[in-house]
């Protein structure tokens, strides 16, 4: 008996059945098997060890793969309890998954707290038995038999774990002296760890429930070589000066405040002139493409949110009901615009020879995160989508759709994004109770998204079970400088809206149809896009962007006169910047200058009085000369040309 086995090139081979991955892996080359650590069977990653008993394609997964490094990590955190185990007896485990950068367990120390010698150790230790390349070895168990085992161990999480399992469905990995209840895949051997780093350490509800046990959480992360390690160390303290939260507040740019309420940003005044040029950018964007502004409130009745279903899916654990003083009249904070874009198309009749119709809005709308989950501008309550709806006829959607890429790439290119990857988002085929609408509808919105993503030419990866509740989408996921990855603009086709609230149009043959509603946010939103933008460029905004373009810097109080009026003639011509009269010395006003990031300074002495100029320092850069002030007028409007 033999399986017909399909490699990624297309390529078909014929192996014996029950062949291994590692097996597979050696008939392509030894190389190759060397640094394998998983393999993709019909999508599904499992252990290189296991046998292979149908026809399949397949792919081998190393550490360059998505696959490999999260199979690497889990199995990292495995050989992190093996050590804390060995060095903490009586330790008992929660999870221990994979992230998007290394892993976390959830611990419980019986009261103990670590200290940063015991974290040391723990890294030690887990680079100690890494050494002996032991192998993950997977174990079928009854449900009987694994209640039997942690009973004797003592590990009440496991247990509890063990009870939501069906029986049949429980398997257990071993390496070492260590054995858990895991579903896998591993890493062959825990040789292939070569550094190991303890992240952090946390509190956590133990399964996120805040009536349970808090635990310990520690995070870690390994890598197969060291130099690696260093790299991504090097990555982390860049990534704290980058921090969007630091540098908000150095920049006056946003701030919270606990009386206002949590997640609720404030835009200070330098803050709302970056959001007002990007509003400004993107308005320009819109009009160009044919979209007509509309502004609608920030609340709606609650009859609106349940026709849209917004209510059934959000409302009764995000928001509770706003009650007038008419009983039974209630209202809900506005989570989503859409539902008051469509009551907007239906205000009069619409025919086949007006769509597209494409309603765009800076909407702010309102959710409820728990507060654990707030993190600066990137996780709030209140946040300002970019927001626009399309309602065209069926045969308009594709081209629509490609017209809604090419703004998004605008985004990006005059922003300086230049590393996107497009994420086509799916239903999840196997829990469709998680969406609404008609199976065909679906179908023909996902075969519309991949054909317009592949028009374009984008790069796409597919996430089965990302897309909305209402209808697949197009995500784009954008990295950043420092190589993260963020989840910015997103296009959405919807076919449900529509039918929930019975738009129409006459069509050429007199009849009434139903429009396609596409929602579209190449930002995303305002306070998140900010967020990415500050961190990507670390606070250094484009000139045509940045809240302070330039500072006047007097020398002493002799010179404020002549500084007052370059000052004024440069806020004429439409310059945004401040002037600095502070009774400081020219070496703290320049630092301060730097600090605040600050593109252009311009310093007035007694040489520039006389020569009616002003001597230039770029951010950055030092001294760049000096020149006469319609000089820099004309070079400076030429540098800050805007992409709008």
């Amino acid at each position: 008996m033999s399986v017909k086995i399909t490699l990624p090139d297309g390529s078909l081979r014929e192996y014996p059945q029950h062949v291994k991955g590692i097996e597979i892996a050696q008939s392509i080359s030894e190389g190759l098997a060397r640094v394998s650590l998983a393999i993709e069977v019909n999508g599904e990653i499992r252990d290189l060890s296991r046998p292979i008993t149908e026809d399949a394609s397949i792919k081998i997964l190393t550490w360059n793969d998505t696959g490999g490094k999260a199979t690497f990590w889990h199995s990292s955190a495995h050989l992190f309890a093996e050590a804390l185990e060995a060095l903490y007896p009586g330790t008992k485990f929660g999870i221990g998954p994979a992230i998007e950068n290394g892993f976390y367990y959830d611990v419980d120390l019986g009261g103990k707290a670590f200290a940063e010698d015991d974290l040391a150790k723990i890294e030690a230790k887990m680079l100690e038995l890494a050494k002996k390349s032991n192998a993950y070895e997977r174990r079928e168990v009854s449900k009987a038999e694994a209640i039997e085992y942690f009973t004797k161990k003592g590990d009440e999480y496991k247990l509890e774990l063990i009870n939501d399992l069906a029986d049949g469905t429980i398997t257990f990995y071993t390496q070492g002296n260590f054995t858990d209840l895991c579903r896998g895949p591993h890493i062959p051997n825990t040789g292939f760890v070569k550094a190991a780093k303890i992240l952090n350490v946390a509190g956590a509800y133990w399964r996120g429930n805040e009536n349970n046990k808090m635990l310990t959480r520690v995070y870690g992360i390994t890598f197969p070589k060291a130099k690696e390690l260093e790299e991504f160390l090097h990555l982390q303290e860049e990534a704290k000066k980058r921090d969007h939260r630091k540098l908000g507040k150095e920049l006056e740019l946003f701030t919270f405040s606990e009386k206002v309420g949590m997640g609720l940003p404030l835009w200070l005044p330098k803050g709302t002139i970056l959001r007002e040029r990007l509003e400004q950018f993107m308005r320009k964007a819109q009009v160009r493409a044919g979209y007509d502004p509309v502004v609608t409130p920030h609340i709606g009745s609650k009859q609106l949110y349940v026709t849209s279903g917004h209510y059934e899916k959000y409302g009764k654990d995000s928001f509770q009901p706003i009650h007038t003083p008419d009983e039974g009249e209630e209202f809900l904070l506005k989570p989503m615009n859409c539902p008051h874009h469509c009551e907007i198309y239906k205000h009069k009749p619409r025919s086949y020879r007006d769509l597209p119709v494409r309603l765009a809005e800076f909407g702010t709308v309102y959710r409820y995160e728990q507060s654990g989950e707030l993190h600066g501008l990137t996780r709030v309550r209140g946040f300002t989508q970019d927001d626009a709806h399309i309602f065209c006829r069926p045969d308009q959607v594709k081209e629509e759709f490609v017209k809604v890429i090419d703004l998004v790439l605008h985004v990006f290119n005059s922003l300086g994004f230049e590393n996107y990857t497009a994420q086509v988002s799916l239903r999840d085929p196997a829990n469709k109770a998680k969406y609404i609408g008609e199976d065909h509808l679906w179908e023909k919105a996902e075969r519309e998204i991949q054909e317009a993503a592949n028009e374009k030419g984008l790069k796409t990866v597919v996430a089965l079970g990302e897309a909305a509740f209402y209808g697949p989408k197009l995500d784009f996921m954008v990295k950043d400088a420092l190589g993260r990855s963020w989840q910015l603009g997103t296009i959405q086709v919807d076919y449900t809206l529509p039918e929930r609230f019975e738009l129409e149009y006459v069509g050429a043959d007199n009849q009434k149809h139903r429009p396609v509603m596409i929602h579209r946010a190449p930002f995303g939103s305002l306070e998140r896009f900010v967020a990415v933008l500050i961190e990507h460029c670390a606070g250094n905004f484009p000139l045509w962007l940045a809240p302070d373009q330039i500072a006047v810097l007097p020398i002493s109080e002799k010179f404020n006169d002549y500084a007052q009026s370059v000052y004024d003639r440069l806020k004429a011509a439409d310059i945004r910047g401040v002037f600095d009269n502070r009774d400081e010395k020219i070496g703290r006003k320049i630092r301060d200058a730097e600090v605040k990031k600050i593109p252009f300074m311009l310093i007035v002495g007694e040489k520039e009085v006389n020569e009616q100029k002003v001597a230039i320092r770029k951010h950055g850069q030092g001294d760049q000369g000096s020149v006469g002030i319609d000089e820099f007028v004309e070079n400076f409007r030429k540098e800050c040309a805007a992409p709008f």
